[in-house]
């Protein structure tokens, strides 16, 4: 089992948007995913309840409570849509990688990085000598604008590695409104997105 965690505190930063695509992507490529439901507004499994049963499958967990919802013994992949990372780790076993990979979305705005500053700091802190287990993803954002540039120089300190520019598109809210992914047929409208989660892919494959 591997398993990937999705985590910041702040909200509105794209958490279930990374972890139900995560879960999407690898049930298309044919692995046992578990969705873990961190969070109290259980945003990711209210994605599920508008999953069709003929796509494939993602079995749902809320870990609020320890509430199972027919969780696979042995799944290939556990996807965690978390509040914090603090919150994840004391419930969480080790994959067969050993440390889970962790990714924070943050959203390039003045506001949302000054939230997540704090978070960075702790997290740079706990993963000092632990490089490629955590990694950036930056929200609704072109990777050749101002803002983009603007969260490059404030991840520059934390030591922090961009893994991907997800683009700010009405195809995440409308795939999310009936329990699809970017990585569901018909995929050919949803092209350019899958391109920019391709080194994220690669990153959580190495």
């Amino acid at each position: 089992m591997r398993a990937v965690m999705i985590a910041n505190p702040k909200g509105g930063a794209g958490k279930t948007t990374l972890a139900t695509n995560l879960a999407g992507h690898f049930a298309n490529a044919g692995k046992k995913v578990t969705l873990c439901d961190l969070d109290r507004q259980q945003s990711a499994l209210r994605w599920m309840a508008f999953r069709a049963p003929e796509l494939p499958q993602v079995t749902g967990y809320f870990g609020g409570n320890q509430m199972l919802f027919n969780l696979p013994k042995e799944p290939d992949w556990v996807v965690l849509d978390a509040p914090a990372l603090g919150d994840v780790r004391r419930g969480t076993r080790r994959g067969e990688g050993g440390q889970p990979r962790q990714i924070v979305p943050v959203v390039p705005s003045v506001f949302d990085m000054a939230a997540t500053e704090d978070f960075l700091n702790s997290i740079r802190s706990e993963m000092r000598g632990r490089r490629g287990v955590v990694g950036i993803v930056a929200m609704r954002v072109d990777p050749r604008t101002r803002a983009a540039v603007m969260l490059e120089e404030f991840l520059r300190h934390f030591d922090i590695p961009i893994l991907a520019y997800l683009r700010n598109t009405q195809n995440y809210v409308n795939a999310a409104a009936g329990g699809l992914t970017v990585f569901d047929p018909p995929r050919s409208k949803h092209r350019r997105d899958e391109e920019q989660w391709q080194p994220l892919l690669q990153w959580l494959s190495d």
